[in-house]
């Protein structure tokens, strides 16, 4: 057995068992992967997968002990080469981050640039994507660290930590009626037309929570995944943006209002994740402080360890 062959299976499970993707992903010939992976299961004398013909209909129960065993190979495997750069290559490499837009335009871009002023031979790889896209990047091991609001906590094979907590603000013209409220409420907001995040981004789901728990329906008139895009249509007079606090940050928008929303949504909780049992270069360690001070390189590995689930922001 060897490692092409664990690979072909992996992919052939991460590719809903079709092998002409298998074969494409990992740049080799169909009948290559397919001989590959039955002779491993001659090998190991059991059936990993049932078949039809030539094709493969799922993942037997044998084949999914066989798949854990993979699972355990093949991050070991990536863990080796990490403990290799980080002894030969002296704080070089890249570092692959996964994330959503708004933390890729509104957070990363100080930390970055202070990770690459302290290690100057570092590229970075910034990888956007919703939430569900992000964890399943670092899962892949596509990216080395994760950062996003939603969905990370959701996956056990991810450690998750809190990074920082943010909240919604509102995002109102200036001529508009509400801008001179001093106290606007949901029943304010559940009146007019309400252009915010896709339902999968920056902390939409505790909006929609918001909403129902006072049985309210909000009239959704536009629904982007950048904040910036959402302030352009707020100008346009299309309706009151609701947008994540750090895109009005350092914000030069003089003709729009902005209102907390706090005490409206509540407190959103930005995370961190790693696979859990990474090996992780030092780099790494540092760009997770950079983000969060409590972020220290003790925490994490307890954390990767399985020794700490969380800590308190």
């Amino acid at each position: 057995m060897n490692l092409h062959q664990f690979r072909f299976v992996q992919e052939a499970v991460r590719r809903n068992l079709n092998l002409t993707e298998v074969a494409k992903s990992l740049h080799t010939s169909q009948p290559g992967v397919s001989k590959a992976i039955i002779e491993l299961e001659e090998e190991l004398g059991v059936e990993i997968f049932t078949r039809h013909g030539k094709r493969l209909k799922r993942v037997t129960e044998p084949g999914q002990h066989v798949l854990r065993s993979i699972e355990v190979i093949l991050r070991e495997v990536g863990n080796l080469k990490r403990i290799g750069e980080q002894f030969s290559a002296e704080d070089s490499g890249t570092l692959s981050i996964a994330t959503t837009h708004t933390q890729a335009r509104y957070v990363l871009p100080l930390p970055v640039a202070k990770l690459r002023a302290a290690y100057p031979k570092v590229n970075i790889s910034l990888h956007q994507g919703a939430p569900a896209q992000v964890a399943q990047m670092v899962l892949d091991e596509v990216a080395e660290i994760g950062i996003a609001t939603e969905s990370l906590i959701d996956y056990p094979e991810l450690v998750t930590l809190p990074c920082y907590e943010w909240e919604h603000v509102l995002v109102i013209p200036k001529t508009h009626p509400l801008a001179a409220k001093s106290r606007i409420t949901l029943e304010d907001l559940a009146q007019e037309p309400i252009i915010t995040y896709h339902p999968s981004f920056t902390g939409r789901t505790r909006i929609d929570k918001a909403f129902a728990a006072k049985q309210l329906t909000p009239r959704i008139a536009l629904e982007a995944i950048d904040s910036d895009v959402i302030k352009t249509y707020v100008r346009l007079g299309m309706g009151v943006g609701i947008v994540a606090e750090m895109a009005v940050r350092d914000s030069t928008d003089d003709d729009l209002v902005v209102r907390p929303g706090a005490q409206l949504f509540g407190k959103n909780t930005a995370r961190i994740a790693f696979k859990r049992s990474a090996y992780l270069r030092n780099f790494v360690y540092d760009f997770a402080t950079l983000l969060s001070e409590r972020l220290d390189r003790n925490l994490i590995l307890k954390a990767l360890e399985g020794h700490a689930n969380d800590y308190d922001l």
